[in-house]
């Protein structure tokens, strides 16, 4: 658990036991609350400027950072991109970000092992958020407390890395549960790795009661097409227009009146 902002709060608080277990739970449940106003805060501006924000969780090591790049250079060309990088110490993701001329913002969270809402605000910030079209926030490498705190993103993609075994969406629930999407990443390792089986991730995502699709891929040698088809697929959802009423009163009404009525 981090012990300065209460990531391992559960979803259904249990009965607590003494005084010190009350004031804790309503401290959590305040920067809970603080969160989730400033994400609601983020999507506001996210929505209004319309790109879609992907929130990349994994544990450390999975590739999400070769990921963005290999993404940077299949769509660079045709899509306006930028990246909010997540970290406890150093500039190592943001300057390999940047390095393939996409703008890149580092948040350094010193001890903790999230990103939240606030932070991602400040970092917004620094982004031209009304010239682009996809916003990736890289996560800290953890597949527990990211899952916790809503960051204003529209879409969460965990990946899972052949190297941690098929069986990660078992042990950690609710990381896989919060996931819109499970990237199975490190492919080109399967031809080693005999005790890993792609199908095995889908089913226990079933299990989960999860309708995420799983889809595998190698960012070194491909191939990318499922995971670029999803992101123009969501991009091109965010960007749909609208249905929107016509308020009462106004326009003409389309369809025959029926007996009896003014």
């Amino acid at each position: 658990m981090c012990q300065t902002c209460g990531c391992a709060l559960p979803d259904q608080l249990q009965q607590t036991s003494n005084e010190h277990d009350v004031h804790t739970v309503e401290v959590l449940e305040g920067l809970k609350a603080h969160n989730d106003e400033a994400a609601r805060h983020n999507r506001h501006h996210f929505d209004r400027a319309g790109l879609l924000v992907v929130n990349l969780m994994s544990s450390p090591g999975a590739g999400k950072t070769r990921l963005l790049e290999a993404t940077i250079e299949a769509l660079g060309d045709r899509y306006r991109l930028a990246v909010i990088e997540g970290d406890l110490e150093t500039e190592n993701d943001a300057r390999r970000i940047r390095a393939r001329g996409v703008p890149a913002v580092q948040i350094t969270t010193g001890s903790a092992c999230h990103l939240d809402a606030t932070m991602v605000h400040r970092a917004a910030h620094a982004l031209p958020l009304d010239t682009l079209d996809i916003l990736f926030i890289e996560n800290v490498g953890n597949l527990v407390c990211p899952a916790s705190f809503d960051l204003g993103q529209h879409a969460n993609v965990t990946l899972l890395s052949t190297p941690e075994g098929d069986d990660k969406p078992l042990k950690y629930p609710v990381m896989f549960r919060s996931s819109d999407l499970v990237l199975v990443t490190k492919t080109d390792l399967l031809a080693v790795l005999d005790d890993f089986d792609v199908d095995a991730v889908a089913e226990h995502m079933h299990r989960l009661a999860s309708t995420a699709p799983v889809m595998a891929l190698s960012s070194k040698s491909g191939p990318l097409d499922a995971w670029l088809e999803w992101l123009e697929a969501s991009l091109a959802e965010r960007r749909r227009p609208a249905f929107r009423p016509v308020p009462h009163g106004e326009g003409a009404c389309l369809l025959p009146r029926s007996p009896g009525l003014a």
